[in-house]
């Protein structure tokens, strides 16, 4: 429905659904819920979600598992970053958006725009940017408020399946590849690339030049190859990878080995494990000698999204996703924490 200017008109429920965690922590479930549907302030958009990606992220929020407070802290209930809608109402001071455009939520819901990170495009280090999900509700609840300045438009041919999971995974993925240093032609391996981010990840150093290992040019079977290394070695001219980027916390024992031979390799860390859990670790010597470099990626910018939803939009970003139906989101999230899902799982909000 439309007004007489030709704006799309939209009724807005006073109530709408929402995967709230009950029992946060250890024994935590999803219910689906009615909530009430928030109202934008002078500065923010009310966005309706068509669709939102199912991140291990969330998964660690609701069990508590980080070194991080607990949702509830924040009287947080619905987990979830990776939400795609459209713009439903405007608050007053809203100037850049109008209702009807399409839009997205991201790992960090806000940030605060005046300090030196934020000035020098690192703006996801902002130390009072306010996490989706943890700090502000996800996008497991249908309809969300969202700052105007930092919501993430959405162009024209790319769906809500495939610019939901972008909002995360693939802008991500996009940051750990910019901070690499990696070229075009180089070797990077994704261990753990069947997962929701390492196969956005693949697909995004493919359309950068780079030769990804485990998805793309190359494949190898972790459960079919005796030795994984000496196999990347060999596909990786003899010599190693220039690259690996972690994207599941088991493989940080192994990530180091991929490079082989090569001097100048990078280990990008990727994957949050459970607090205490894991290290990456190594002879000192072995990283003076080999230029060894490891470093820390968290999560994308507002560029990196833009970025990725324009490779979406020149079709170079697939769908690689399983759709389901609102029902079927607390059972999802189970799989999901159990291992069981292999790439992303969305839910589609207007689905039962």
């Amino acid at each position: 429905m439309a007004d007489q200017n030709g704006t799309p008109k939209f009724d807005i429920p006073k109530t709408c659904k929402a995967g709230v965690c009950v029992n946060e922590g250890p024994d935590f479930r999803v219910e689906i819920q009615d909530v009430p549907v928030p109202e934008p302030g002078p500065d923010e958009v009310l966005l309706k979600l068509n669709a939102t990606g199912l991140c291990m992220s969330d998964i660690h929020f609701m069990m508590n598992d980080w070194n991080v407070p607990p949702m509830s802290t924040f009287g947080v209930k619905c987990a979830g970053h990776e939400g795609a809608g459209v713009v439903v109402k405007l608050g007053a001071n809203v100037k850049n958006w109008k209702v009807g455009d399409r839009g997205g939520i991201k790992p960090l819901l806000d940030v605060c725009g005046a300090c030196d990170l934020c000035w020098d495009g690192k703006e996801n280090y902002c130390q009072k940017g306010v996490y989706t999900g943890l700090a502000a509700t996800g996008s497991y609840q249908q309809y969300v408020v969202s700052p105007a300045k930092y919501t993430s438009p959405i162009p024209d041919g790319v769906s809500d399946y495939i610019a939901g999971p972008i909002m995360c995974s693939a802008s991500t993925m996009h940051r750990a590849l910019i901070d690499s240093g990696l070229k075009v032609g180089q070797w990077v391996v994704f261990p753990g690339g069947g997962g929701g981010v390492g196969i956005q990840g693949v697909q995004l150093a493919k359309a950068m030049g780079m030769r990804p290992i485990m998805g793309a040019e190359e494949f190898v079977d972790f459960k079919e190859v005796s030795d994984v290394a000496a196999e990347v070695k060999r596909v990786a001219g003899g010599v190693g990878a220039h690259g690996v980027v972690v994207t599941a916390y088991q493989a940080y024992s192994s990530a180091i080995s991929y490079i082989g031979d090569r001097i100048g390799g990078v280990i990008m860390c990727v994957a949050l494990p459970p607090k205490d859990t894991v290290t990456v670790s190594g002879d000192p010597s072995h990283f003076a000698f080999r230029n060894l470099k490891v470093i820390g990626s968290l999560v994308g910018t507002m560029q990196d999204t833009a970025q990725a939803l324009e490779y979406a939009q020149r079709g170079l970003l697939k769908q690689i996703c399983e759709v389901r139906g609102l029902s079927e989101m607390p059972e999802s999230v189970q799989q999901l924490r159990r291992g069981e899902i292999a790439g992303r799982v969305v839910i589609d909000f207007n689905k039962p």
